[in-house]
Parts: structure tokens; sequence; C-alpha cells
């Protein structure tokens, strides 16, 4: 079996996208999840990890870092990683790729922080034509490929990479027109997306540099996360 490689799931963005996609999918793995800061033998996470970042998959001997190195190992041995009309896959794989090394004001100013709302002090022009390109990536997706979701029918890879997105329009209300919204939501409903959602509620450590990015962004309006 799978052995998937976590941070907290209150903060990690990046452990969110291969975590949901398997157990979207149906892919068995144990979890393994160590808070930020907290792995005890002073190794970090570089005793699981090559580069000592998550995720990281062990499939037996072989270790695979990188969520989207992750997801393309998966999607050699599982269907319906991607979609799986070429066309559809192609794009997928262009729109997962960008959200992968795209998106810098969107990530800086609104890292994920499932368990609080935040109200944004401003919305910089950067965070703006970000969202207008998010928008238009995920409207081009549902039109071209029909939805409901962005590779078609069937929740795959792509949406799995836009997942993380999902929790930060929740969390700083973040404004998209109808069709985007309703596909954010339908992300959020996701079974997989309520089981990552809950526990990390659940969670109580804390991670003064995660939460320490907030007051320079907004203010804290509502904090859901265990005490």
């Amino acid at each position: 079996m799978y052995t998937l490689w976590i941070a907290n799931k209150n903060y990690s963005s990046w452990s969110l996208r291969p975590w949901v996609l398997m157990r979207a999918l149906g892919i068995p793995f144990e979890e393994q999840l160590r808070p930020f800061g907290e792995t005890g033998d002073g190794s970090g996470f570089h005793s699981f990890s090559p580069t000592g970042k998550v995720p990281c998959l062990h499939d037996g001997s072989t270790v695979v870092w990188d969520s989207l190195a992750i997801s393309e190992y998966l999607a050699e041995r599982h269907a319906g990683v991607w979609p799986q009309d070429a066309g559809a896959r192609a794009w997928a794989r262009c729109a997962a790729a960008e959200m992968h090394s795209g998106f810098g004001a969107l990530r800086s100013i609104c890292s994920m922080n499932c368990g609080v709302r935040i109200r944004l002090h401003e919305r910089s022009d950067a965070l703006c034509a970000d969202l207008a390109r998010l928008e238009e990536l995920w409207l081009d997706g549902l039109v071209r490929h029909g939805g409901p979701w962005l590779g078609g029918l069937e929740f795959s890879a792509v949406d799995a990479f836009f997942a993380p997105v999902a929790f930060r329009i929740q969390t700083y209300d973040l404004s998209l027109g109808l069709t985007a919204r309703g596909y954010a939501e339908r992300l959020l409903a996701l079974p997989a997306m309520r089981e990552w959602y809950e526990s990390a509620l659940a969670e109580t450590w804390r991670d003064e540099p995660h939460d320490a990015e907030i007051p320079l962004v907004g203010v804290i309006t509502q904090d859901l996360r265990a005490v």
C-alpha cells in the first residue's frame, strides 16, 4: 500500500492535492501526518522526503516527491487520474501545471488556512489579476469539456490541483462569477474535501510562521479551529 506523508491539514495546500485525488478516486493509502515544526527527531521532513518538504509518496522502495510528480506516478498505475479524452487530458495537464507554478499573488496573499475567515486589508492589482486568470481558466475548462469538473464528467487531477483554491475562496471570501463560484462550491462539497476540512478544524496544532502572515494581509473575523 502507498504511504502518503503530509503536514497540517489546516495549512498544507501542497499536501491536499494528492491526498484528495487519491481519496476521491478510491486509491488506498496510509496517511502519515507530521505537523510543521514538530518532527521530534530534529531531522525535519528529511527523514521521509528528499527535499524536506511535503507531500511525499512512498511505494515500497520508491519515493516520489512533489505533488505533480505524484499525480503522474499514480496516473501510470490507476485509471481516472487524468481525463480519458486526449484533448481534455492535455488541457488538464496544462491547467494543473499552471496552478503548480503560477498564481503567485494568490498564494502569497491568501495562504491556505482552512479554519479561519479573514477580511483582507486590500485586494491588490496582482491578486485581482490572478483571480481574473483563475476565473478565465475555470470557465474555459467547464465550457470546453462540459463540466461539472474541469476535465469533464469525472473529478481528476486537475480538480485536485485547484482544491486548495476552493478553501482560499472560502477563507478570504474572494469574489468570483456565478459559474466559477459554483465550481468552487462543488469542490468544497466533495466528500473527500469535507473529510479534509473536518480534520483541519479538529487540529489543535498551530504553526506560528503561517499564522504570523495573517495580520500582514487581513483581519480574522472568525476562528473555527479547535482550541
